[in-house]
């Protein structure tokens, strides 16, 4: 369970409707979108398969029924998950964030939150709103089971829900990225040193660190114990230990992002484009860029007015022998609104805006509308990502 910060456009899927990547809405809370995973209902099917033997030794009796039972606590173990992530959402909104989604995957959830929080305490709020949700459930679902006589189904499940609950709560709030309390973490370091970056690099090392001891940890019980280590406990441990050390690495490359964020001009990156009608042919378009030491293309109306751009990739991949008889308005994308960015811009703002709508070349216009050239995502991306 997490949440991360997730620059785009909100989608308008209704409930059970496929978004792009094949994930299905099946709610709107609050306005945001709550999606699964196909892969979602295989490990519910699983979870439903393996529960089966606890609720026969804890009940004894149901067959067939203890299926539905078993499904039961699939279904309300993922309700639990939900909960942890819609904190998550609510405290994002409270602080004026907006949410793009809640997404619900084979290890748990994600709520993707489109920016990131303006102060050390709101992130270090919305990290812990999961974690404290789940031990809250946990600690609910105790006094129910305590209350409940057993044997009965209603004990069996509030005793599974405040076990895995309170793993759920205790897990995340492990002192590494991704985790939520590696985010509180950040939050921490970022207070002490009024650096983001070093937050987020920091608490990606002890991400690193949470999983090499996770991945020892079977190991160690083993010898502790003086027996074999088992293969499941060898595999949970990789499972969850390559989760967070992949993560954790993502926050280090994040980190060094933020870093140079700040050093990120649209000026400076910007290329020299020239202006072409929409039926120049390639060849003479590109003869005619490369005699002005221009790198961009950008396809004008008969008033002069820009109203597509040309990609570098497109031009590459049309063969030399067929430029001449290709017309540049074949090749161009429709200049959308969304496809300009002002020169003036930088840092935060420039990499919210091509993260909202992606592309391969941008138009690059000033104040007063004129064109100063076109950015490629390519040149902001090294920048960003150099070593």
């Amino acid at each position: 369970m997490d949440h991360q910060a997730s620059p785009g456009p909100r989608r308008g899927a209704g409930e059970g409707r496929r978004t792009a990547d094949g994930r299905i809405v099946i709610a709107h809370p609050f306005g945001v979108p709550v999606d699964v995973t196909p892969a979602w209902f295989l490990v519910a099917g699983l979870i439903t398969w393996v529960f089966a033997e606890a609720v026969d030794e804890a009940v004894p009796g149901l067959w067939p029924w203890r299926y539905a039972v078993s499904l039961t606590f699939a279904l309300l173990l993922y309700l639990s998950v939900f909960l942890h992530e819609l904190s998550h959402t609510l405290v994002a909104l409270r602080s004026g964030l907006p949410v793009r989604r809640i997404s619900l995957h084979v290890l748990g959830g994600v709520s993707e939150i489109e920016r990131p929080a303006e102060t050390p305490g709101r992130e270090a709020g919305i990290a812990l709103a999961g974690p404290l949700v789940s031990l809250l459930v946990a600690a609910v679902a105790f006094v129910v089971a305590e209350v409940l006589e057993p044997p009965s189904v209603a004990r069996l499940l509030a005793r599974a829900l405040m076990i895995s609950n309170l793993l759920v709560g205790v897990f995340n709030l492990l002192p590494g990225l991704p985790l939520d309390g590696g985010r509180v973490i950040s939050a921490v370091v970022w207070r002490a040193t009024g650096r983001r970056h070093t937050g987020t690099v920091v608490a990606g090392w002890v991400g690193r660190a949470v999983s090499m001891a996770l991945l020892a940890l079977p190991f160690l019980l083993s010898a502790r114990r003086g027996t074999p280590v088992s293969l499941a406990d060898i595999l949970w441990a990789v499972l969850l230990g390559g989760f967070i050390w992949v993560g954790a690495t993502q926050a280090i490359v994040q980190g060094g992002v933020q870093q140079r964020l700040p050093l990120v001009s649209v000026r400076a990156l910007t290329r020299r484009a020239i202006p072409v009608s929409v039926d120049l042919p390639l060849s003479e378009a590109v003869r005619r860029a490369h005699e002005a030491g221009a790198r961009g293309i950008v396809v004008v109306d008969g008033a002069g007015a820009p109203v597509g751009l040309v990609s570098e990739g497109a031009v590459s991949d049309v063969p030399a022998d067929r430029r001449p008889w290709t017309p540049v308005g074949d090749l161009s994308r429709r200049l959308e609104p969304a496809l300009t960015v002002a020169a003036d811009v930088g840092g935060e703002e420039l990499l919210s805006a091509i993260t909202a709508f992606p592309a391969s070349e941008y138009l690059v216009v000033e104040p007063n509308g004129d064109v100063f050239g076109l950015l490629a995502t390519r040149d902001v991306e090294r920048v960003l990502l150099r070593r």
